[in-house]
C-alpha cells in the first residue's frame, strides 16, 4: 500500500472540492502577567498580540488547501474584523472565498481565548468567550448560499458538509447537496456534530465516538461493540462509508458489504493535542476521494493526516511534504 498512498499524495494536489458548513474564527488573545487587579481578585495581562486561526468548517478549509487542494469555501461570516480577517487568512492559502456570504445582521462565529503566561510560566488559556447568534439563517443569506452551490458544485470532485450546529446548513442546503451530489456521482462528505442522523443518502459519515454513540441513542459505545454500532450507524444513515474516530485507539472503518477495519493511531507515543484533528480528516479524506481512492485508501491517508497535526498545539494543518514524510516513516517501521 506504500507505493499506493505515495501516488495518492501526489494525485490529491490540485483536486477542486467544495466545503459548506460553520465557518469559525479561532481568535486567541495573548497577555503577559502584569499584577493583581485593585478592583477585584483577577489578573491584569499586558497585551501582547493577537491571532486569528480558522476553525470548524474554516479549519477544515484550511486543512484541504495546506494539503494542496483548490478549495472553494461556502458559509457565512459577519460584517465584522474578525471574518475579513478569516477572508484573508484563508485567501492566502489560494482558498476561493466567493462563497463566504457577508450577513450584516450576524456576528462571525468567534472562540475567543484568552491566553496568559510569562517567560518563567507555561501559557494558559485564562478564559473562553464564545460568540453566536444561534438565530437561524434569513431566506435572503439561505438562498445565497444555496445559489452559490448550485452555481459551483459541476466543477467540483467532492462535497464536504461540515455541520457544527450553528445553523449555516439549512435543511434545504443538506438535501439539495446530498441529492445533487448522488445524482452526478460527486463523493460527498458530512462531518456533524449533532444532526448526523439528517444527511441520509450521504456518501461518507465521519463520528467521532460520543457523537456515534449519542447518534445511536447510546452513553458510550464499548469497544467489544464498536462493529456492532458502526454497522447500525451505515445503515441508519444509508451511507456508503461510516469511519469513526476513536482517539488513543484509532480509527474505525465501516462499508457496505465488507469487514470493519480498525486501523491503530500512527504516534501512540506522540499525541499532543488532537484540537481539529477530526477536521484534518474530513479534509484528507476528501482530497484523497477526489483522487480516486478507495474508502480504505482515503481513511488510511487521513489517519497519517491525524497523526502528525495531534504532534502539533491547537487547531492546525499539514502540508503535502508532511504527508508523504509520515507515509514514509510509517511504513519504514510497519
Amino acid at each position: 500500500m506504500f507505493s499506493d498512498l505515495m501516488s495518492l499524495a501526489d494525485k490529491m494536489q490540485g483536486c477542486r472540492v467544495m466545503i459548506i458548513g460553520d465557518m469559525l474564527a479561532d481568535v486567541y488573545l495573548e497577555g503577559k502577567v502584569s499584577r493583581i487587579s485593585r478592583e477585584a481578585p483577577v489578573l491584569i495581562l499586558e497585551h501582547t498580540g493577537e491571532v486569528v486561526i480558522p476553525g470548524g468548517a474554516a479549519n477544515t478549509v484550511h486543512n484541504a488547501a495546506t494539503l494542496g487542494g483548490i478549495v472553494l469555501a461556502i458559509g457565512v461570516i459577519g460584517q465584522d474584523s474578525t471574518g475579513s480577517e478569516l477572508i484573508r487568512v484563508l485567501g492566502n492559502k489560494g482558498v476561493i472565498t466567493d462563497g463566504l456570504v457577508i450577513d450584516e445582521l450576524r456576528p462571525t462565529i468567534t472562540k475567543t481565548r484568552v491566553m496568559a503566561g510569562g517567560q518563567a510560566t507555561v501559557r494558559q488559556q485564562i478564559v473562553r468567550i464564545d460568540r453566536d447568534t444561534g438565530k437561524p439563517l434569513s431566506p435572503l443569506t439561505e438562498e445565497t448560499l444555496l445559489n452559490w452551490v448550485k452555481t459551483n458544485i459541476n466543477g467540483v470532485s467532492a462535497v464536504v458538509i461540515s455541520d457544527y450546529g450553528s445553523g449555516t446548513v439549512t435543511s434545504s442546503i443538506r438535501s439539495w447537496v446530498v441529492d445533487t451530489c448522488q445524482a452526478k456521482k460527486i463523493p460527498s462528505l458530512v462531518d456533524s456534530r449533532y444532526n448526523i442522523a439528517a444527511y441520509s443518502g450521504i456518501t461518507l459519515a465521519k463520528q467521532n465516538e460520543a457523537e456515534a454513540a449519542t447518534a445511536l441513542g447510546l452513553k458510550m459505545i464499548d469497544a467489544n461493540e464498536m462493529d456492532q454500532a458502526g454497522v447500525e450507524l451505515l445503515e441508519r444513515i444509508n451511507a456508503e462509508a461510516v469511519l469513526i474516530t476513536r482517539g488513543p485507539a484509532g480509527m474505525s472503518l465501516f462499508e457496505k458489504s465488507r469487514e470493519p477495519v480498525h486501523m491503530p493511531v500512527t504516534n501512540k507515543s506522540e499525541v499532543y493535542d488532537v484540537t481539529g484533528a477530526g477536521d484534518t480528516v474530513v479534509a484528507t479524506m476528501a482530497l484523497a476521494l477526489a483522487a480516486g481512492a478507495t474508502y480504505m485508501e482515503a481513511a488510511s491517508m487521513a489517519n497519517l493526516a491525524a497523526g502528525v497535526v495531534v504532534r502539533k498545539p491547537g487547531t492546525a494543518t499539514i502540508t503535502p511534504q508532511e504527508l508523504r514524510k509520515a507515509i514514509e516513516g510509517y511504513y519504514e517501521n510497519y
